[in-house]
């Protein structure tokens, strides 16, 4: 992988921490589950865009990949249908 494309992806990766870190503060002065949720599957793909781009020879088809990327989106699904179930509740 050449310079330019590790470039992008730390940049790729400090978007996604620096958004989850936002959600992060939401949820402390809320305490709205929806902001935790969100802010730990933000930050969860920011780790593994930081761990693509220390790999020798990345590949975003590696299994391992592949399944933290999963559960950053099943993070983000839980997050969405628990606030849609408490929003019935109410």
């Amino acid at each position: 992988m050449d310079a330019w494309n590790r470039l992008l992806l730390g940049a790729i990766a400090m978007a996604f921490l620096v958004s989850g870190l936002f959600f992060l503060r939401f949820w402390r002065e809320g305490r709205d589950r929806f902001f935790l949720l969100f802010g730990l599957a933000l930050l969860v793909e920011g780790a593994n865009r930081f761990a693509l781009g220390l790999l020798a020879r990345p590949s975003e088809g590696s299994a391992g990949i592949y399944l933290v990327r999963l559960l950053s989106f099943l993070l983000i699904l839980a997050a969405i249908i628990d606030k849609n179930r408490r929003a019935r509740r109410s």
